[in-house]
């Protein structure tokens, strides 16, 4: 790939990390399963059209808990407190301001907010909410049942299928925090002395929101410097070779 094409690549953000293809069919078929299911859920609150702008907002958490589900916006706390906090913002929203717009761009605007200072972003949380006060009348009709049925029974089904799916591969373990007790024993300093508590420090110093641990960066920068280690030694290697 020359250095044009590379530089194409990296100015679109196109990640070119190599991921095997059972792992994508895997992530496929459990969002498959997930989301039929939610729509089985939802369908019996609400009406189709309804159904289908609540589904919409757990699609996008499809992608979140099976394909990065490592990430922290993917975690279970993001992932069910993200919809109920951002649920109960949109309901409220929806009845208590009577201008659409007003109340559709405060009710993501404040779960935003909310999610962030609750440590439970999770961007499908803002559909939740602004469904709550777009969605129509059938929504509209629960009022803060909507909270519970049908959100927190899909985001809650999601969670379950995403628990056995992401724990079907051994290089997947969900939640994250499970990765951390069946993952080979990894020394928590890398060869530069680099902690997780170095790793956060810096991510806070840069007023970063990173969608993946402060301990899956350290496992990260280790294993690079061990590939960074392996070149130069190959390099060196050869350099003795080539000299008289």
């Amino acid at each position: 790939m020359n250095k044009r094409v590379k530089f194409l690549l990296h100015w679109l953000g196109v990640d070119m990390v190599h991921v095997s293809h059972g792992e994508r069919f895997l992530v496929s078929i459990g969002a498959l399963l997930g989301i039929a299911i939610c729509w089985g859920i939802s369908i019996q609150f609400v009406g189709t059209l309804s159904a289908t702008m609540i589904v919409a907002s757990m699609g996008a958490g499809a992608v979140l808990l099976f394909g990065v589900p490592h990430g922290v916006l993917s975690q279970p706390w993001a992932a069910t407190g993200g919809h109920l906090l951002s649920a109960v913002i949109g309901v409220t929203c929806a009845q208590q301001i009577d201008e659409i717009w007003l109340a559709a761009s405060l009710a993501v605007g404040l779960a935003v907010l909310v999610m962030h200072y609750a440590r439970c972003l999770h961007p499908p949380g803002g559909a939740t909410a602004l469904v709550a006060v777009v969605g129509g009348e059938d929504i509209h009709a629960l009022g803060y049942a909507y909270v519970l049925e049908p959100v927190m029974l899909n985001a809650l089904t999601l969670l379950c299928v995403a628990l056995l799916f992401n724990n079907l591969l051994s290089n997947r373990r969900y939640p994250a925090a499970w990765a951390k007790k069946v993952a080979a024993p990894l020394s928590p300093i890398t060869a530069s002395g680099i902690r997780a508590e170095h790793v956060r420090a810096a991510m806070d110093d840069m007023d970063l929101v990173e969608d993946i641990s402060e301990e899956d960066l350290l496992r990260i920068i280790a294993k690079a410097e061990a590939y960074a280690v392996r070149q130069n030694a190959a390099a060196e290697k050869e350099v003795s070779r080539k000299q008289p």
